[in-house]
């Protein structure tokens, strides 16, 4: 079994999330932690443009939500919730970017 934390930021996001789509949320972080990094798609894929960074899909990508997210050691380290790309561009590559700052911050 997979360990998944969230970091504080991205909790509080999660928690912005209208119920059904934190539960759907819930639901694939489960999946997640199950499973692991085989985990594969449709309920998760590389970011294009960020290394190492992921995004978990919940209801296998018919949520308008995503987790973004990096392996780091033997953890799942969500570190962001964003809308889904081709739905809101502009909110993704935010959300990306600000994964990415905070991911840095724990990896020091």
């Amino acid at each position: 079994m997979w360990e998944a934390v969230y970091l504080s930021q991205a909790e509080m996001e999660r928690e912005a999330l209208p119920v059904s789509e934190r539960n759907a949320l819930y639901n694939a972080v489960a999946k997640l932690e199950a499973i692991g990094p085989t985990l594969d798609h449709p309920h998760t894929s590389a970011v294009q443009g960020a290394a190492g960074l992921r995004e978990l899909r919940p209801r296998a990508g018919r949520s308008p939500w995503r987790a973004l997210y990096r392996q780091v050691g033997d953890r799942f380290v969500i570190a962001a919730i964003a809308p889904e790309a081709q739905h809101h561009p502009r909110g993704f590559r935010r959300a990306c970017r600000a994964a990415e700052a905070r991911l840095s911050e724990v990896e020091e």
